[in-house]
């Protein structure tokens, strides 16, 4: 089976004590699941380390460094030097996730764009694809990604749940777009049909572990074998083969990471 990867998961939050997840049970069972590879995200300062150990703990495991929306507050924002400095970290193929979330922080959106700016120019500076979480922020997303990203390393549009509109504006400043297990939903008919739109050239898959698990293990925290079922549903509505979802989302991986060294 070609490799499959997910491009986007919080292993530390499995791994805690709330959850309890064993990390090399986990790995096992990713394995298992026919998944080579994952990407696991940095939130805020605090989860940082943890995320580096991870990825440092093993050779399939990647990191990001960044602040999520969420945690952008005023004596949490992140300087772009940080931003420099966090990304030289071994196995750091990315910047982020970042973005603007006005859904839970409509408060904080000043904060949040300043933010954003920061790590879009962090990442360009370093020659970084950068991961944007982005909910009911459409206009001032697109706007920040125009005016600060770089369209040659670009980065990733993750967990997506926007509409068509703006995945094809993303797709023409060079971002991919990676859908989670909400596309198993049955009330996310219309994501389905951004999944039908977007090139599989430009598309990923991910968990976005532990939240978010597809059916039918919904409900569940979800875990990085579980991305098999997001390119199963992918491939479904593609009317392609699953390995093809496999072997292209990989491809895709490689190309906008490429400090993972992949060469797939």
């Amino acid at each position: 089976m070609p490799m499959l990867i997910d491009s986007h998961c919080h292993l530390d939050y499995l791994t805690s004590a709330e959850r309890g997840f064993d990390f090399d049970t986990l790995m096992s069972e990713a394995a298992d699941a026919g998944v080579t590879h994952m990407l696991t995200v940095s939130v805020d300062r605090q989860n940082m380390p943890r995320v580096l150990a991870d990825a440092a703990r093993q050779s399939n495991v990647f990191a990001s460094v960044g602040i999520h929306p969420g945690a952008a507050h005023e004596d949490a924002l992140v300087t772009e030097a940080e931003l420099a400095q966090w990304s030289s970290a071994p196995k750091v193929v990315a910047i982020g996730e970042t973005g603007l979330d006005y859904h839970y922080g409509a408060d904080t959106a000043d904060l949040q764009r300043e933010s954003f700016v920061r790590h879009l120019r962090a990442a360009a500076d370093c020659g970084l694809p950068v991961i944007v979480h982005t909910r009911e922020a459409r206009e001032d997303t697109l706007r920040l990604l125009s005016t600060h990203a770089s369209r040659e390393h670009a980065g990733v549009m993750h967990c997506f749940t926007e509409s068509l509109d703006m995945a094809m504006a993303a797709l023409e400043m060079n971002f991919m777009i990676s859908f989670s297990g909400i596309i198993s939903f049955r009330n996310a008919d219309e994501l389905r049909d951004v999944v039908r739109a977007v090139p599989l050239e430009r598309l990923l898959v991910e968990t976005d572990s532990p939240y978010l698990a597809p059916v039918p293990h919904r409900g569940k925290p979800n875990r990085p074998a579980w991305v098999a079922r997001v390119a199963e549903c992918v491939a479904e509505l593609k009317g392609v083969e699953v390995e093809v979802v496999h072997r292209q989302t990989s491809e895709n991986f490689a190309r906008l990471f490429p400090r993972a060294g992949l060469g797939v």
